[in-house]
């Protein structure tokens, strides 16, 4: 199982570009397979990635996630690409369709019929990444034309945020695998993963079975005051509607119950949980609140490389 550091929202701190380069090296130089970008109210996730590729060599580069529903496929194919190009083709791709509150209160879209508007968005997302011209009108979204990108790096793997059964269903079909936030390792193991590699088998595409999951990881001797912490800072992820969905799944309170909290042999437990569900990349969110345990999370991270 490969091993990254997902990089919180970026832009949250004073330091820019140069901050997250920063961090983007030192994942490198300990030797992290991926750092991954959210996609949220700071930068571009994207566009950051293009800067961080260019700068940064030996680490993929993962958007965890960018919302369909603001971009037209066509040019979230432009900027994949060009972060490709940018990068040396170490981009992974991850996408999802936000949250309805978010699709409707704030950008004013319709999440009307979320699966078909993903499988709209990949029938056009996809050739173009691998270079082919579309012709395409579905329901609510139409492209007809190409791209003129020299991009020898190939296409980016695309990971969709799939946590219902039709949506994995979808993404084994269209994707190449999930990338999943707050979902637990009994749902990976009884609901995810099976699914989404019985959907790839069944379009002739076995090989669509890369499952990224996300969890907050903080090594420490008071676990309870972790999860406490982490009660109040993952809170949203317990009220909105598809990762409730996913932690009443897994028996789950709410997000403290599924954080990785504990001393070193704790944590490395949980981790190899996800592994022995069909995790094949694990993206820790580290949320340490010391020097010490910030120092020990990265510490027992860096050991499972």
């Amino acid at each position: 199982m490969r091993i990254g550091i997902f990089g919180g929202e970026l832009g949250g701190g004073t330091g820019g570009f140069d901050e997250l380069v920063t961090s983007v090296q030192t994942a490198a130089e300990d030797g992290f397979h991926t750092f991954w970008a959210p996609q949220i109210f700071g930068l571009d996730a994207l566009t950051a990635l293009a800067v961080v590729g260019h700068e940064v060599d030996g680490i993929e580069l993962g958007t965890a996630v960018v919302p369909t529903y603001p971009r037209h496929p066509m040019m979230m194919a432009a900027q994949a690409l060009t972060v490709q190009k940018a990068s040396n083709g170490r981009l992974a791709l991850g996408i999802g369709l936000s949250h309805q509150v978010v699709v409707e209160s704030m950008w004013g879209l319709s999440f009307d019929k979320p699966v078909r508007h993903m499988r709209e968005y990949l029938s056009i997302l996809r050739p173009l990444l691998y270079g082919e011209s579309v012709s395409e009108r579905g329901e609510t979204l139409t492209f007809n034309g190409g791209l003129t990108i020299d991009n020898p790096a190939g296409a980016p793997p695309i990971l969709v945020a799939a946590l219902g059964t039709q949506m994995l269903n979808l993404t084994g079909r269209l994707a190449d695998g999930t990338i999943t936030w707050m979902t637990g390792p009994s749902t990976l193991k009884e609901h995810t993963v099976p699914t989404l590699r019985s959907a790839a088998a069944a379009a002739g595409r076995p090989e669509a079975v890369r499952v990224v999951a996300g969890l907050p990881v903080c090594v420490t001797d008071d676990p309870g005051a972790a999860r406490d912490r982490a009660a109040k800072v993952f809170s949203v992820y317990g009220q909105l509607p598809s990762y409730r969905a996913m932690l009443d799944r897994e028996g789950a309170e709410g997000p403290a119950d599924v954080a990785l909290c504990g001393d070193e042999a704790t944590v490395r437990a949980g981790i190899a949980r996800l592994e022995e569900a069909g995790v094949t990349d694990f993206c820790a969110a580290e949320f340490a609140s010391s020097d010490v345990e910030r120092g020990r999370t990265r510490d027992l991270l860096r050991s499972l490389l």
